[in-house]
């Protein structure tokens, strides 16, 4: 009987210690460089369509640029605007859009602005591959961050199949 006991104690730190180790390394989906190029072009294609010159940076799960394109006569403030909107977007895995209008209407959330490296305007999209966030892509220069968002939106379908 106590040989039982310990065998079947013995089997259960095994598994629980197994468990705990399986738990201490994680595996991430995250955004790879080709698919981060066919974004960043197919938003900066969207955008010049409707005759807006912008840029757009794309940016992996933690905020790390992985593409940029800049369309010709995009002025020089729209590579850091685009890649502030997608820290901002991936970081909070939610549209900057959204971002700032929580902030104007919701006392609690207009300290939002003041963490370092957040841009609350229009035009940072997550990425999403199923139901992980594996990135964001931020766009500049369009005449306002409701149109800078809609190239990201129209980019990110141009590529959903490569999401799923």
């Amino acid at each position: 009987m106590k040989t039982t006991l310990r065998t079947t104690l013995a089997i259960g730190l095994i598994g629980a210690s197994a468990l705990a180790q399986a738990q201490l390394v994680r595996s991430e989906r995250n955004m790879s460089l080709e698919l981060a190029n066919q974004i960043a072009a197919a938003t900066v294609a969207a955008c010049s369509a409707n005759g807006h010159a912008v840029t757009a940076t794309v940016v992996d799960r933690a905020g790390n640029v992985r593409a940029v394109q800049r369309a010709d006569n995009a002025g020089p403030h729209t590579l850091e605007a685009s890649r502030l909107k997608a820290y901002t977007s991936a970081s909070a895995r939610n549209t900057t859009l959204a971002m700032m209008e929580a902030s104007q209407k919701n006392p609690a959330a207009a300290n939002l602005k003041d963490i370092p490296g957040y841009l609350l305007l229009g035009g940072g999209v997550p990425v999403r591959a199923g139901s992980d966030v594996i990135g964001a892509v931020g766009v500049g220069g369009a005449p306002g961050g409701h149109l800078d968002e809609q190239c990201a939106m129209a980019a990110l379908e141009q590529v959903k199949a490569a999401l799923q």
